[in-house]
């Protein structure tokens, strides 16, 4: 009997599996990830602050999974696209090549 040789799926990104840093489910919202060295960031669209009337601009999420989970990396608003940079992540050198690479996916 012969067999039929399958060529194997690639691994889905990590980021399209389990939970973002704030607990929603990774598929909801995801717009892309990129890797820089050991890290994956994962970019995701939350929707509009509905805690406010009229609801305001729709927020973003930065992600970073470097093999321990994901964690926030930061947040902005499509308003005016200022990022508001979680803990350690504030000051840091990548941080502009972030915001660049977050406002790729967002124009997509």
């Amino acid at each position: 009997m012969g067999e039929t040789a399958v060529a194997a799926a690639a691994p889905e990104p990590r980021s399209r599996r389990g939970r973002r840093s704030d607990g929603g489910l990774a598929t909801l919202g995801f717009l892309g990830d990129f890797a820089r060295g050991h890290a994956l960031f994962s970019v995701y669209r939350l929707g509009p602050d509905q805690t406010r009337y009229p609801n305001g601009p729709c927020e973003y999420l930065i992600d970073c999974d470097d093999g321990v989970g994901p964690h926030e990396v930061c947040r902005f608003d499509g308003a005016d696209l200022a990022p508001r940079w979680h803990g350690s992540w504030n000051g840091d050198p990548w941080c502009p090549w972030l915001m660049k690479r977050a406002k790729e996916f967002i124009a997509e």
